[in-house]
């Protein structure tokens, strides 16, 4: 991920390793589809607040192979990274396939002692044409 193109304010020095934890997870886990590698960025516990994504680290490993088996071509491109204290939110471009319009997506994590233990997200497909010129992105 070209990380130089994520627009981000600067935060004090705990935010920013938050920041770049949920990215490295991000890359790993729903990029990368990889479980393993996405486990090192996960807490102890793991909160799921999707309604389609099973609770706990189990329900997470489940997505995963769900992604890589139905949309192994899937990628994330966080537009915009903001962290306060705990809380990081990504907004991000969401394609199945590269062919695809994609999804505007903002996905929370919530952090405790570096490690993300709970998630929350929003998705929107993002239409043919908008009623404005200013993107969704």
């Amino acid at each position: 991920m070209d990380s130089s193109r994520i627009v981000s304010s600067v935060g004090t020095r705990q935010e920013e390793a938050n920041k770049a934890t949920s990215i490295a997870f991000y890359e790993a886990a729903l990029n990368e589809h990889n479980f393993e590698k996405a486990l090192q960025y996960i807490g102890p516990t793991y909160t799921q607040h999707n309604p389609n994504a099973s609770d706990d680290i189990a329900g997470f490993a489940g997505f995963l192979a769900f992604l890589r088996e139905n949309h192994p071509l899937s990628r994330g491109i966080i537009k915009r990274i903001w962290a306060d204290g705990d809380y990081v939110i990504l907004h991000v471009l969401e394609r199945r396939h590269p062919d695809d319009r994609g999804d505007a997506v903002v996905d929370i994590f919530r952090l405790d002692a570096g490690k993300i233990v709970e998630h929350w997200d929003v998705t929107q497909p993002i239409p043919e044409t908008l009623a404005h010129a200013n993107g969704m992105i």
